[in-house]
């Protein structure tokens, strides 16, 4: 959080999730040393804050079995900020041991999604974070730890979750000893007014401790989403290359945010990303050939970029 009620962002950053939210939603096994060249390209392409994997068993999400080898390369690459996220306290020590830059926790404000992702009620999930906050504190990382509190806008499988039980959840959150919390509509059913509603109670609990919005455009409104939270000050937001992505537990929630068309709408408003959008383009190129028959997402990759636009000064 960067700015006062009302006013847009001067710089905001885009953490990259393809990874780790992409990856573990497709069927196709991206090899090891292809993430290594996709996380080159990244941080060439001026990406600092990527999520490169998740701590969860092998055989639940091949996908994702070789994060601790990933983890370990970004940690060698300059000026990158590594995250993983973390389902339970085993993952946290995994995390720590790769000294993860950043830790995520998810929690599913909806009883039932959490249940089917984490065999976990919300309160449970709480009580895990104060655990990683003990490991953490005792280890003497300086690995953060963020609370993600995921279906905030409702669930496929609950269906309404209250805004109340949202902020509750958030508040224990903090209370339990989370670095910093997030927000993210898991499945695709926030609209702009619900973000705003939202994100404006949330930051009144959190502050500067809010970090993150994370929105699907399942539903084709992840952008002005996106917009809504811009005028609360939110500064850092989630997207994956390709808009690839969704949740295994949540069906139709395919298709995150695409990065390179976050990117470019901000850098359209004259907002500064730190992004060379030609060059993500060229790596979105590349990994939908890696992930050929996957789902892809996104409209500035098939109409390109317009002779209007505003190209960052380094470019």
């Amino acid at each position: 959080m960067s700015t006062a009620h009302g006013s847009l962002p001067r710089r905001v950053a885009i953490r990259e999730v393809g990874l780790r939210d992409g990856l573990q939603s497709i069927g196709t096994v991206v090899p090891t040393q292809r993430k290594f060249e996709w996380l080159r390209d990244a941080v060439a392409a001026g990406q600092t804050e990527i999520e490169v994997g998740s701590f969860v068993p092998p055989r639940l999400m091949p996908q994702l079995a070789d994060t601790q080898q990933v983890l370990a390369y970004a940690k060698s690459l300059p000026g990158l900020f590594a995250s993983v996220l973390v389902p339970n306290l085993r993952g946290a020590e995994l995390a720590l041991e790769g000294n993860a830059d950043l830790m995520i926790l998810p929690l599913s404000a909806s009883h039932a999604h959490s249940l089917a992702n984490l065999r976990k009620t919300p309160d449970d999930v709480v009580a895990e974070l104060g655990r990683i906050r003990a490991a953490r504190d005792a280890s003497g990382k300086k690995t953060l730890i963020e609370g993600g509190v995921g279906t905030a806008f409702g669930c496929t499988i609950q269906g309404h979750v209250a805004e109340t039980e949202v902020l509750r959840l958030m508040q224990a959150l903090l209370d339990a000893g989370a670095d910093r919390v997030s927000l993210a509509d898991t499945v695709g059913y926030a609209d702009p007014a619900s973000v705003s509603r939202l994100f404006e109670k949330a930051i009144a609990i959190a502050g500067d401790r809010f970090c993150c919005g994370h929105f699907h455009d399942t539903r084709g409104l992840a952008l002005v989403n996106v917009h809504a939270a811009l005028q609360l000050g939110v500064d850092r937001f989630d997207a994956s290359l390709a808009g690839i992505g969704g949740c295994p537990h949540a069906p139709g929630a395919s298709g995150n945010a695409a990065t390179e068309d976050l990117a470019f709408m901000l850098q359209a408003m004259r907002i500064d990303t730190g992004l060379d959008i030609p060059a993500l383009l060229a790596l979105r190129q590349k990994v939908a050939g890696w992930i050929e028959g996957e789902p892809t997402h996104g409209a500035l990759w098939r109409a390109g970029l317009p002779k209007t636009f505003p190209f960052p000064a380094a470019a």
